[in-house]
C-alpha cells in the first residue's frame, strides 16, 4: 500500500491557511501536518500539529524533514489600515520566512511549493488583467510599494530554487478572498470581513467611505483551495506563475447592496463623501489556469455572500466579533 505524500501547511491559524488545512484534511488524500506560531491550535481530524518560528532557519529545517508538498500561507498580514499606518510590517517578516522555507525544501527536495502571492503589483484596469499584464517599469502605488515589492521579489525566488532543482514552485496572484475564517474585526480585516461584521452588527444603517465606486474581484476561499489542490497535481513545469480570481468586476457600492440584500435586514446605507475615492478597477484573467489545470471558479458571488452569511451568524460572536468558543 502506498504511502500518503506529507504536507506541510505553513500558517494554519490564519484565514487562507485554515482554509487549506480543513479543505485537505477532509480530502484525505494527504498526510496533513499543519504550523502554529502564536495562537492555539484548534480541533481538525487527521491532522498533526507543530509550533515552530518560521523565523528561524534551524527551527524550519527540523520542520521539512520528511516533507512533500509545502502549502505556504504563513504571512505576516492586516487590513487597509495597517498598510498606511505601518506598511513595514509587511516586509521583513515575510522575506525572512520565505527564504528560510524555499532554501529548505530545495535542499530537503520537497517535491512542491505553493506561495500565495496577491494582485496589488497590477494596475487599475478596465479590462480582465492577465499575468503577463504586470510591467516591472511602472512605480507601484504609493501605499503598496513595501508589500507589492515585497511579494514580487519572492515570485523571483520561487522561479530562482525551481530553475535549480527538481521542486516545483507555484505562485498564485490570488484576488481578495472570502469565506469562512476571514478577519471580521474592523482593525484588520478587508473590504469584504469589514462590509460583513457592518453589516451583521447594525440596527438601522451603515456608512461607506466614499461613492464605493472602487470595484474588485472577488473569490471565495473554496474555489482558492480547489485551485491549490489542481496545481499540485497538474502542474506541467518547475515554476508557474498563476492568476486565481473570480475574473470578474464588482463594486464596493454593489457589493455593500448584496451583503445587506442577503443578510435580510433593512437598512439604511450611507456614503461618507468627506472619504476619499479613487475610481479603480482590478480582476483577473485566470486563462492559464483554466487551459493547463482545468480550474475556473465555481462560487458566484451571491452564493458565496450567503454561505459566508450563515457560518458568521453560526460562528462569531457579534459582541467581541472573534470565534465563539468550541
Amino acid at each position: 500500500m502506498r504511502m500518503k505524500q506529507k504536507m506541510l501547511v505553513c500558517g494554519a491559524t490564519g484565514f487562507v491557511g485554515r482554509n487549506m488545512v480543513e479543505y485537505f484534511a477532509k480530502s484525505g488524500e494527504y498526510d496533513v501536518h499543519v504550523v502554529r506560531f502564536n495562537r492555539p491550535e484548534y480541533a481538525c481530524r487527521g491532522v498533526t500539529w507543530h509550533k515552530a518560528d518560521l523565523r528561524d532557519g534551524q527551527a524550519v529545517d527540523k520542520l521539512l524533514e520528511g516533507v512533500d508538498v509545502i502549502v505556504q500561507a504563513a504571512a505576516t498580514t492586516s487590513g487597509a489600515k495597517d498598510i498606511v499606518t505601518r506598511p513595514y510590517i509587511h516586509v521583513t517578516d515575510n522575506a525572512v520566512m520565505n527564504s528560510y522555507l524555499f532554501r529548505s525544501a530545495f535542499e530537503r527536495k520537497v517535491r512542491h511549493v505553493i506561495f500565495f502571492s496577491c494582485t496589488v503589483m497590477y494596475p487599475s484596469s478596465e479590462k480582465a488583467l492577465r499575468e503577463s499584464d504586470f510591467n516591472a517599469n511602472t512605480p507601484l502605488h504609493v501605499r503598496y510599494f513595501g508589500v507589492g515589492n515585497t511579494k514580487i521579489y519572492i515570485e523571483k525566488m520561487c522561479e530562482f530554487f525551481a530553475g535549480i532543482s527538481d521542486t516545483k514552485f507555484t505562485s498564485i496572484r490570488h484576488s481578495n478572498i472570502y469565506g469562512a475564517y476571514d478577519k471580521f474585526d474592523l482593525e484588520r480585516s478587508h473590504v469584504f470581513g469589514a462590509t460583513v461584521t457592518k453589516v451583521m452588527t447594525a440596527k438601522d444603517s451603515i456608512t461607506v467611505w466614499g461613492t464605493g465606486e472602487e470595484e474588485r474581484d472577488l473569490l471565495h476561499a473554496d474555489d482558492l483551495a480547489r485551485f491549490v489542490d489542481l496545481a499540485i497535481k497538474k502542474q506541467p513545469e518547475k515554476y508557474r506563475l498563476y492568476n486565481c480570481g473570480l475574473g470578474k468586476a464588482v463594486s464596493i457600492k454593489e457589493l455593500v447592496n448584496k451583503i445587506v440584500a442577503a443578510s435580510g435586514k433593512k437598512l439604511e446605507i450611507k456614503h461618507d463623501l468627506s472619504q476619499p475615492t479613487i475610481k479603480t478597477s482590478l480582476f483577473l484573467d485566470c486563462g492559464l489556469a483554466k487551459r493547463e489545470l482545468g480550474w475556473e471558479a465555481r462560487v458566484t458571488l451571491d452564493d458565496g455572500i450567503k454561505a459566508t452569511l450563515a457560518w458568521w451568524r453560526e460562528n462569531i460572536d457579534p459582541v467581541t466579533l472573534k470565534l465563539k468558543a468550541a
